[in-house]
């Protein structure tokens, strides 16, 4: 396909953060690697040195390419291990009490929603959402920390900015060359395995989720464009194997996203999306699909 290389780095010099925060997600660690999959440290990948790393099941000294600044910077900062479900728990309930201060009303408009007395309804995946001034999130559909997270941030943070219609693989995001090992392991992999198995995906994507068709985008067989975010558009794009090639399957976002959405939440709502979708094609009742 004639799209750029997804295959994405990340630099070494990383800034580091301040206050000596502790380390609590992999890419923050495999940051810091070399990323030559040298396999030196007994695991077949740097990311999954640095996830590792995290888990406490391997130390930083156990990589022999890491300088001893970089050395000591990682193993300063390792916090303890933390289940990443929990993290996301802490990360809503922090957003909730800044909701709690902010008057969201008056952001209805700029971020494309509704308002309503003292709730903000917005529109996600063609279902509405509902948030009150306390941070709760109300819909018809269930919610998790994985999707109302994002839907939070967003109310937060967002720009207003209008999405310009320029598509942009994950890792050409301002800051999202650090997160994309993890995307595409959490996200494109496992979405590419569901549209391989379950040739009605993209059908469910159009009818569950309003997504509409886009002609061919990057020459690919099947292209379809979600608003998971009113200013927040993400395009899934797929490739039917052949020639002796395997299919692909890539996600893009607009180049506008990281002003309305900050990295982590966008890489948390893809995943989110991608983990509702393994449900309902992977639930099966008499050997069809819950879609079926």
């Amino acid at each position: 396909p004639s799209i750029p290389p997804l295959s994405g780095c990340v630099p070494r010099d990383n800034p580091v953060p301040s206050r000596m925060r502790k380390y609590k997600t992999t890419p923050e660690i495999y940051a810091l690697l070399p990323k030559t999959n040298c396999g030196d440290c007994g695991i077949a990948t740097c990311l999954a040195f640095a996830a590792a790393v995290l888990k406490e099941e391997k130390r930083p000294a156990g990589c022999p390419r890491l300088d001893a600044e970089t050395l000591a910077r990682i193993t300063e900062r390792i916090g303890r291990q933390v289940n990443i479900e929990s993290i996301r728990d802490e990360q809503l309930k922090e957003l909730k009490e800044k909701i709690a201060k902010r008057d969201i009303v008056s952001r209805a408009a700029l971020i494309g929603a509704a308002s309503n007395g003292g709730t903000v309804t917005i529109r996600c995946l063609g279902k509405d959402f509902v948030v009150d001034h306390a941070g709760a999130v109300a819909s018809q559909c269930h919610t998790h920390a994985w999707f109302s997270l994002p839907l939070l941030d967003y109310l937060l943070h967002c720009e207003g900015a209008k999405p310009s219609g320029r598509w942009v693989p994950f890792r050409e995001l301002p800051r999202g060359k650090t997160w994309n090992p993890l995307f595409e392991q959490r996200c494109e992999k496992p979405l590419k395995r569901i549209a391989d198995s379950h040739s009605e995906l993209f059908e469910a994507l159009v009818s569950m989720f309003s997504g509409t068709s886009a002609a061919r985008a990057f020459d690919s067989d099947i292209a379809v464009v979600l608003f998971p975010l009113p200013r927040v558009p993400m395009l899934v794009c797929y490739w039917r194997p052949e020639d002796g090639m395997e299919s692909q399957l890539h996600l893009f976002f607009d180049d506008t996203a990281e002003r309305n959405l900050p990295v982590e939440s966008l890489f948390t709502m893809a995943t989110g999306i991608v983990r509702m979708l393994e449900r309902i094609m992977f639930r099966h009742t008499d050997g069809r699909s819950e879609l079926s």
